[in-house]
């Protein structure tokens, strides 16, 4: 992976820590390697070191690229496809599934699927991690996702995302009995103790979230849907988790769940229900649904049960 990153307001420091925010897919070790193999240096070429400090306005180039041997292999899943067409793929991604290789991962992510799926028909902006990847989802969410396959539509997407100009509904259920409708706008940035987390906290980026309710469980949970209007990390978890509502099953944010509730709830019940863009060639708007998984449908009975039993 090949990017110009340009040290953005409020962040000063080392940096081998600051792009460790930054590229969170990549261990801090392997961003160390990586500038003492002069793969990181400023924008004139001239080198730096781990612990040199870059600020606000600083520009470097980063190649974070893999050396030959961790070449990605197509993998053989059955994908379920949304909406196909020369310049786009959408899918709805299965939770379980990483989205693209990082530090940790295996040869089985939705990169490796769509390598198998298209190959050879994926934008090379993100290569060789992660060709044609727009946006992301976390693995435990499921959903809707668009991949571009050439590099123009590749990035009039991403001009649609940073604009805002998509649509993106969620649906989820949530901790507790929340109002029937409402909306979050706390800030959100990197937690400053855990590099893995975000928090909303003053000093992040704007974040607006809003969500009406579908229907509520007593006061144990409730079933929303979300609108998020920005599309910062892990933005819908943190928002309902700073107001005590987190999203069940939630073991990043989430507080103890009951041993019977560790069951029924067994990922992060969050799922990518719609998506709205603009087709880059086709000029018109194109929107994709994707129908709740068996496993989100079945919490939902079983809370329905409850309820009336």
């Amino acid at each position: 992976m090949k990017d110009i990153f340009i040290c953005p307001e409020g962040l000063h420091g080392r940096a081998d820590k600051i792009l460790a925010q930054k590229y969170a897919e990549f261990s801090r070790s392997f961003i160390k390697e990586s500038i003492e193999d002069g793969n990181i240096v400023r924008l004139d070429g001239s080198p730096i070191e781990p612990k040199s400090k870059i600020g606000p306005g600083d520009h470097l180039k980063v190649n974070l690229t893999r050396p030959p041997s961790d070449e990605l292999k197509p993998y053989i899943y059955d994908l379920s496809v949304l909406y196909e067409d020369d310049y786009i793929i959408v899918i709805n991604k299965d939770a379980g599934m990483v989205v693209h290789p990082g530090d940790g991962t295996d040869d089985r992510t939705l990169v490796h699927a769509l390598l198998n799926h298209c190959p050879g028909n994926l934008s090379p902006i993100g290569a060789p991690l992660r060709p044609g990847i727009v946006h992301r989802l976390d693995k435990e969410t499921s959903g809707v996702m668009v991949v571009a396959k050439t590099e123009p539509v590749h990035l009039s997407l991403v001009d649609q995302f940073t604009k805002r100009e998509t649509r993106k509904l969620y649906q989820a259920i949530v901790c507790g009995e929340v109002n029937e409708v409402g909306e979050y706008n706390q800030p959100i940035g990197r937690h400053p103790t855990v590099r893995v987390k975000m928090a909303a906290m003053d000093k992040g980026k704007s974040a607006l979230t809003r969500w009406k309710r579908i229907q509520a469980f007593g006061d144990r949970y409730s079933h929303v849907e979300c609108e998020i209007l920005t599309g910062r990390t892990h933005q819908i978890r943190v928002h309902f988790s700073a107001d005590r509502h987190p999203l069940a099953g939630d073991k990043t944010y989430g507080g103890k769940q009951s041993a019977r509730d560790n069951k029924l709830f067994s990922r992060l019940m969050l799922h990518a229900w719609k998506l709205t863009i603009y087709h880059p060639v086709k000029k018109e708007p194109i929107s994709l649904t994707a129908p709740l998984p068996p496993d989100f449908q079945r919490c939902l009975m079983v809370l329905r049960t409850d309820e009336d039993g």
